[in-house]
């Protein structure tokens, strides 16, 4: 660990011990993530046939944005930057991480449930972590979800459920593998969150809970009850599996309800990236819905990258309530900081910016604009960054451009570079200078890694 980040750290734990005891300012904190989820994949984001009513009940509770983001077309840096409120390349964390390789989430980045920590929260993590490459996950040198995330307890995968989500038996528990369990994965985690909040968390400490569900991400399992919602429906495994991520997100509300903790938590649900790409999983299970936007996973055009979020915080968010000011995945971190009278870390600079406006239905002000560039393989729509109502893309090389004036043309439909040659060129320029800047600070030489992962011939996803 760092000087400064210890310092940072010791300072939160002082301010602790003057201050700062549970209260209705201090409210828990719930993120509940899905994995591939699509941004038409519910209901509430219409679509006509899969059955969501916890989604839609939460949606019912608090506010629904319809410009949510991730930060990353692909998991891990997206996932990095929830925690960090940094944008990928920034934190380490680069690209997918996959079998062998260096890239991780540094432990030098500082993680609001540290931050939390330092002022008498509680912290637990359960489902995937993805912040670490398998050759690295839970072995002897390297961090652990503990140690570089910052949760006094986990039961964490390194990726995804092995064999699937049916009796998954990779994950690991406070750094003691469990083998296998019987049951499907989003039920296993839900459950296990719900012990946590039940029987092992200090009652009388707020607590942060990351609630990481591996649904519906393939290789995909999906309990019979779930597929017999969509019988004799061709997508009706996918389907499902959505149902099941929904039942699990049920779960955990009731136990909320349950302990008498709904009023004094805010939870936020969303995805860390927008469904699997050409519409079907190996050939096996269809993919899911992007709601009619352009691009799948890996891209940086809105299928990709906009995802389903739901934030609810009883007595601060109007319930039923509709936003469609642009939030992202990297803005979860300085939000949370907001709530609880954290203040930024200076030494650093944080892309995201709280969105309590955003929950009112008001406009966010950003100093870095949003920003996209997802590494993966084959070549494609890799890099995109949106100012206002502008949204440039462009390709892996950097030279080639698509311009769309985003909150008219939301399906990306008329690319106007050629038409608006000036508007271009300048949005050209702000995110080739806002790249060259973000690069200085990412990993030295992640490019030869890249190199070396195609002439295997692997794609990072």
């Amino acid at each position: 660990m760092t000087l400064i980040k210890k310092t940072l750290l010791l300072v939160g734990s002082l301010l602790a011990s003057t201050a700062l005891s549970f209260s209705a300012e201090k409210p828990n904190i719930i993120v509940f993530l899905a994995d591939d989820m699509g941004w038409g994949d519910s209901a509430t984001y219409g679509h006509e046939l899969i059955e969501t009513p916890n989604i839609d009940k939460l949606a019912s509770q608090g506010v629904k944005f319809t410009q949510c983001y991730s930060a990353s077309g692909v998991c891990s840096p997206s996932r990095s930057s929830i925690l960090t409120g940094r944008t990928p390349y920034r934190n380490g964390v680069w690209r997918h991480l996959s079998g062998n390789g260096s890239s991780m989430l540094r432990e030098s980045e500082i993680t609001y449930p540290e931050l939390l920590k330092g002022i008498g929260y509680e912290t637990c993590h359960v489902g995937k972590w993805h912040l670490l490459s398998a050759n690295q996950y839970n072995k002897p040198g390297y961090p652990n979800p503990g140690k570089q995330g910052g949760y006094d307890y986990w039961m964490t995968t390194q990726n995804n459920a092995v064999p699937s989500h049916k009796n998954p038996k990779n994950f690991i528990k406070n750094g003691e593998p469990l083998g296998e369990i019987e049951g499907y994965s989003a039920q296993i985690v839900a459950g296990e969150a719900n012990k946590w909040i039940k029987e092992m968390r200090d009652p009388a400490k707020p607590f942060a809970l990351s609630i990481w569900l591996h649904e519906p991400h393939k290789p995909i399992a999906t309990a019979p009850k779930f597929e017999a919602l969509y019988e004799g429906h061709p997508n009706k495994t996918y389907m499902g599996n959505i149902s099941q991520l929904d039942n699990a997100l049920g779960m955990v509300m009731d136990a909320l309800d349950a302990q008498g903790l709904t009023e004094d938590t805010i939870l936020i649900f969303t995805s860390d990236n927008d469904p699997e790409g050409k519409g079907e999983v190996r050939g096996k299970v269809k993919g899911g819905s992007t709601g009619g936007l352009r691009g799948r996973k890996r891209s940086d055009h809105e299928g990709g990258i906009r995802v389903p979020g739901i934030v609810r915080w009883p007595g601060h968010i109007k319930a039923g309530s509709v936003s469609d000011v642009p939030v992202i995945g990297t803005d979860i971190f300085s939000t949370i900081l907001e709530i609880v009278d954290i203040a930024l870390p200076e030494d650093r600079v944080i892309d995201g910016v709280s969105m309590l406006p955003a929950f009112e239905g008001k406009a966010v002000e950003r100093e870095v604009p949003l920003f996209w560039r997802t590494h993966v393989s084959p070549p494609g729509d890799r890099v995109a960054m949106r100012i206002g109502d502008w949204k440039i893309v462009g390709d892996e090389t950097l030279k080639n451009f698509q311009l769309y004036e985003i909150q008219k043309d939301w399906k990306e439909e008329h690319d106007l570079a050629e038409e608006m040659p000036e508007k271009t060129e300048e949005m050209k320029e702000t995110l080739l200078a806002l790249w060259k800047e973000i690069e200085k600070e990412g990993p030295s030489e992640w490019w030869k890694e890249s190199k070396q992962r195609s002439k295997k011939g692997k794609v990072n996803y």
